[in-house]
């Protein structure tokens, strides 16, 4: 089962997908906010291309595991967004995934102005991968 994973943030929205086994998530691409709450023509493409099942959107919990405001309006964009795409959708816990995404990126070598447009999508390749590692288990 193809997977698309999103992490959703005020300005930019990280896709991410999975195989066609669901065994393996890859990064994607980085949209605009705006285009994926309007199912706009970019993000429908990405989702014709892949063909998801599912849409795992990304739940910003406290270091506690406490749901806060930010929880409640990614959970009600996400509820928008799976609607406008006809998909199931599920929730994963995104806790520092954004801090690993960037420890990666300054490993590949590359510096704090050139991760703003890959931060997100790999975030999201990140606890998309959480997410099918913990359906096969």
């Amino acid at each position: 089962m193809r997977v698309v994973a999103l992490d959703i943030g005020d300005v930019r929205v990280g896709i991410a997908v999975s195989d066609a086994t669901g065994s393996v998530a890859s990064p994607v691409k980085v949209l605009p906010f705006q285009e994926v709450y309007a199912c706009a023509k970019t993000f429908r493409r990405i989702l014709e291309d892949y063909e998801p099942e599912l849409l795992v959107c990304g739940l910003p919990k406290s270091l506690d595991g406490a749901c806060g405001a930010q929880a409640e309006k990614i959970t009600q964009q996400a509820q928008h967004i799976a609607a406008c795409c006809n998909l199931p959708l599920a929730f994963v816990d995104e806790r520092l995934s954004s801090s690993e995404a960037k420890r990666i990126l300054r490993a590949q070598g590359y510096k704090e102005k050139q991760m703003r447009g890959h931060i997100d999508m790999i975030a999201a390749s990140l606890f998309l991968q959480a997410y099918l590692d913990a359906q096969k288990g």
